[in-house]
């Protein structure tokens, strides 16, 4: 590095101040704060199932109704969560300097919460818990319906006494453009599945033109996420990382700043 790493505050809003184009790559770390389950380690677990083995494509072909059960709660715990002071200094930050500054956030939550707070630039790498996509016809739409079918009204608590599901198949979401009738599913990017290459490319051009990229609330373990920030930095970037605890990346960036993301972001992206 050319930098030594440096949790210098002062230091890091003056790179802020003069940086032309920054990426905001937000994960799971900010959202938690806002009562939103990370689903990751130990604590990733929804009854009695791990929650990645929810999230994938034969998950659904196999139980469609257990794992829309587990996306109806997901969306219930979202829809009722409020966008943290972390969520709100990214939109105002962008909003403020949006004249002098190209800002793009781009993140690996599926809860809406960036868009919510006010985020225009947003890229969505997972896809939205609020979105829907035929299996049949492939149409994205948005979906805000609480519940999403009636057939979901009180179901997936997280009760670990819970077996299965007994929902049919035909009471599940389907689609409703024109004779289609596909069953929806999840607008995610499951375990097995690659990113969508718009989007991927949308990402990867952000980070290879930006001069100050701020790393937060994300472990950089979940490819190809993983290789943006360490990329940018090895490139000439300045990297500034906010999160609880060092990451397997932190040593590789110039900035570190520990501690919530509600208290960090709004001081360091007031300039």
């Amino acid at each position: 590095m050319t930098l030594r790493q440096s949790s210098d505050m002062k230091k890091f809003k003056e790179c802020l101040k003069t940086a032309k184009e920054i990426v905001i790559l937000s994960g799971a770390g900010i959202s938690a704060e806002s009562g939103i389950p990370t689903f990751r380690g130990a604590g990733g677990y929804w009854r009695k199932y791990q929650a990645a083995s929810l999230a994938s494509p034969e998950a659904f072909r196999n139980n469609p109704s257990l794992v829309w059960e587990f996306y109806h709660y997901r969306r219930e715990v979202a829809a009722k969560a409020e966008p943290n002071a972390g969520h709100k200094a990214v939109a105002n930050f962008e909003a403020k300097t949006s004249s002098s500054k190209k800002v793009t956030v781009i993140t690996q939550n599926v809860d809406g919460l960036h868009a919510r707070a006010g985020t225009k630039s947003l890229i969505e790498l997972h896809g939205n818990l609020f979105k829907t996509r035929c299996t049949k016809c492939k149409e994205v739409l948005v979906n805000t319906d609480t519940p999403i079918c009636e057939a979901l009204t009180n179901r997936g608590a997280p009760d670990s006494t819970v077996v299965g599901s007994d929902i049919p198949i035909k009471s599940l979401p389907h689609c409703k453009k024109g004779t289609c009738g596909g069953l929806l599913r999840p607008h995610i990017v499951w375990f097995g599945e690659s990113l969508d290459p718009d989007v991927l490319n949308k990402a990867e051009a952000a980070m290879s033109t930006c001069d100050l990229c701020l790393v937060v609330g994300t472990s950089s373990v979940v490819y190809p996420a993983a290789m943006f920030a360490p990329q940018a930095a090895q490139r000439g970037a300045i990297v500034a990382e906010f999160n609880l605890e060092p990451t397997p990346t932190t040593s590789e960036f110039h900035y570190y700043f520990e501690g919530p993301c509600g208290k960090t972001l709004p001081v360091a992206l007031n300039i």
